[in-house]
């Protein structure tokens, strides 16, 4: 059987007998099911250091300070992204196989996997 190729992108390739990430490469016969996870990000740390800057900014006589730790704690509440996983299940169990913070590409991928297991019958 030829092998045909359902999604190339960057360091991914999905074909009907292998996927292959970052040099890693995965049997689609021992792939049962394909998923994705999700990874909330952690805003906690940026609401502590903006709640910190505002108890400066108006508990302690210190403006420039209080305003410049409030902008910390905005920038580190911003900067907290989720991460996304392409999760295989084979017999062996679940492996987490990619993640990143493109959920568009960890969809791309995880519809590739799904029509390569489709194909396969």
């Amino acid at each position: 059987m030829e092998e045909k190729i359902f999604l190339e992108a960057g360091n991914v390739s999905v074909s009907n007998s292998r996927f292959i990430v970052s040099g890693q490469t995965y049997a689609m016969s021992n792939v049962t099911s394909v998923k994705t996870g999700i990874e909330e990000a952690k805003k906690g740390v940026g609401i502590i250091i903006t709640l910190v800057g505002l108890f400066v900014l108006f508990g302690i006589p210190s403006i420039l300070w209080g305003i410049v730790i409030i902008a910390v704690g905005a920038l580190a509440f911003m900067a907290a992204k989720n991460k996304y996983s392409v999760i295989l299940s084979t017999s062996s169990g679940e492996n987490k196989a990619l993640t990143s913070e493109d959920e568009t590409h960890i969809k791309n991928i995880v519809s590739a996997l799904n029509e390569s297991i489709v194909s396969r019958g």
